[in-house]
């Protein structure tokens, strides 16, 4: 049985501290630190929300607070923000240091900062909230197509580039490619194959728990093996990527929670910045993210074989061109 991740943290896992840094931490980095935090709208919401499973209860409250309004918890005082938690001060504290910030004045002027920064982005409309049953056919479009543009430009702002020049390379230099997932992330797992399929890599997809077992069960330390998890808890998943760790693969996870079970199986760790609402979980906005950072490791793996590629891509063109149909069969 494994040990459920975040119930304790080692100094290795624990995040940075916010802007004012540790004591005696050089000013550039604290800087650094802040500049981060400031790249994007609602940066702290994101990292809050890829964090929410592996928290204790208590903060998980806390951090369920910050998510659904960022807004009122930056106009709260620690007190009102505990009582309003079931909580106390001193576990919102320990929340603010859990996600980078030194203390809670911290995390409620970056909260400020980042919601009025959101609202005027949007126009002062509020169009990133979930879908209500009054809500007409024209505001459920562009909270649907709000809420899709928005995962992935979070899944690009927070993705860590050196883990995916890693991963770039690791998938480069690889015999052979398995990629793993069940459910909406296997339509993620056979895009990826067909791209690398497309470009002459040997890749396979698998959906299904005993051929993702089995074919885990054959790859070697040449070899990379992708799992693919929104939540990164797929028992499936993770047994496949489990087996093809012990056979010596590189294994590699995308998932939205970095420190989800997946993690303890994976040398790699991509992770996506997706929000999923009442009629839309773990299917449409997850898929967009996960698709997104797919991409980013294929162009990449293109690039690092630049004319192989285009050589390949150009033969696979030339084999279905003749297959569209012709200017003369087409309605008048």
């Amino acid at each position: 049985m494994r040990k459920p991740i975040g119930s304790e943290r080692s100094p290795e896992q624990r995040p940075e501290r916010g802007s004012m840094g540790e004591p005696g931490a050089p000013r550039d980095q604290a800087a650094e630190r802040q500049g981060d935090r400031d790249a994007t709208p609602l940066s702290t919401v994101v990292r809050v929300r890829s964090l929410l499973p592996s928290l204790p209860p208590a903060e998980r409250r806390v951090a369920q607070r910050v998510i659904d309004d960022p807004e009122a918890v930056a106009n709260s005082t620690i007190t009102e923000l505990a009582q309003t938690c079931g909580t106390s001060e001193t576990t919102v504290i320990r929340f603010c240091r859990a996600i980078g910030f030194h203390g809670y004045p911290e995390l409620r002027l970056t909260l400020a900062t980042e919601a009025g920064r959101a609202q005027s982005a949007g126009g002062g409309r509020i169009i990133g909230s979930d879908i209500s049953p009054d809500d007409s056919l024209e505001q459920i479009v562009e909270k649907v197509t709000f809420a899709d543009a928005r995962a992935v430009e979070e899944t690009a702002s927070q993705l860590d580039i050196k883990m995916l020049e890693q991963v770039v390379d690791a998938v480069v230099a690889a015999d052979r490619v398995d990629v793993y997932g069940v459910g909406a992330s296997a339509f993620v797992a056979a895009d990826f194959q067909q791209k690398l399929h497309r470009i002459g890599r040997v890749c396979s997809a698998w959906a299904d728990a005993h051929i993702m077992l089995t074919s885990a069960a054959v790859l070697s330390s040449g070899d990379v093996a992708i799992g693919i998890s929104h939540t990164g808890a797929t028992v499936e998943t993770i047994d496949a990527l489990e087996v093809a760790k012990a056979r010596g693969a590189t294994t590699v996870a995308l998932t939205n929670f970095p420190k989800s079970p997946i993690a303890e199986v994976a040398d790699l760790i991509l992770t996506t910045a997706a929000r999923e609402t009442t009629f839309r979980s773990g299917a449409t906005a997850s898929r967009l993210a996960q698709l997104t950072v797919v991409d980013c490791v294929f162009v990449g793996v293109a690039q690092r074989t630049y004319g192989p590629t285009r050589k390949a891509l150009e033969a696979t063109y030339e084999a279905v061109r003749g297959r569209t149909v012709r200017p003369d069969r087409r309605r008048r």
